[in-house]
């Protein structure tokens, strides 16, 4: 899942690009409103971080703008105000939540799964399709019970698949989904981690989930038996 930062204080920015990275997010990170608007107005996000007071775009019309094209990612506010009428202003701008700095990692990292997981419908932390499940907290993997041993690319791209089940998504959209702007590896590289992938989810197991879909791209789901 790729997230967007867009944070003018360079130690917090570096910190939370740090961290997210750690727990298997594509972050991309910026240190303005107008190049959080080229970031947005050229790739597609599943959460967007903003710091309301930024040089150039502030947050709110950062956030404002995004509404107005019709654009419903989740968006989280961080803020060092913490009045009721700046709370408010930022909701009705079109937040989904709001977070007053200083503010611990693991508040942060649990807002983001809640938006996460209202996007996919899921009430709960836990993925699962057939026997294979997945826990967006523990970031364990299991399999017929046993326990599965993914990188942190590999359970990046699980997780994408598995909050997109049922779904075909090009490999293009996996791309961008998996990979921020940083990254500079072989044009194959979807099919690449989708092989390694296989190898643990599939191979050793009698039903095959993952599934190429000629022309368009794969898919997660179970086939009938």
């Amino acid at each position: 899942m790729r997230i967007l930062i867009a944070e003018d204080e360079k130690a917090l920015n570096r910190l939370l690009k740090k961290k997210l990275e750690e727990q298997s997010y594509s972050v991309d990170a910026c240190l303005d409103g107008q190049e959080a608007w080229d970031y947005l107005d050229s790739t597609d996000y599943d959460v967007i971080l903003l710091d309301i007071m930024m040089p150039k775009k502030s947050g709110l019309e950062v956030l404002k703008t995004l509404r107005r094209k019709g654009i419903h990612t989740p968006v989280l506010l961080l803020t060092a105000k913490d009045s009721i009428e700046d709370r408010v202003l930022g909701l009705d701008a079109g937040a989904d939540d709001y977070l007053v700095k200083p503010f611990a990692f693991e508040e942060l990292l649990a807002r983001i799964r809640v938006m996460l997981r209202k996007q996919t419908g899921s009430a709960s932390s836990l993925l699962s399709i057939g026997d294979l499940s997945l826990d967006l907290n523990s970031h364990q993997v299991f399999r017929e019970g046993k326990e599965l041993s993914l990188s942190s690319k590999e359970f990046a791209l699980l997780r994408y698949l598995m909050m997109n089940q049922g779904r075909i998504l090009s490999r293009d959209q996996i791309e961008q989904h998996i990979w921020n702007y940083d990254y500079a590896g072989s044009s194959n590289m979807v099919d690449v981690y989708i092989r390694y992938l296989r190898k643990k989810i599939d191979d050793p197991f009698e039903k095959k989930l993952i599934h190429t879909v000629r022309g368009a791209g794969y898919v997660l789901r179970e086939e009938p038996d």
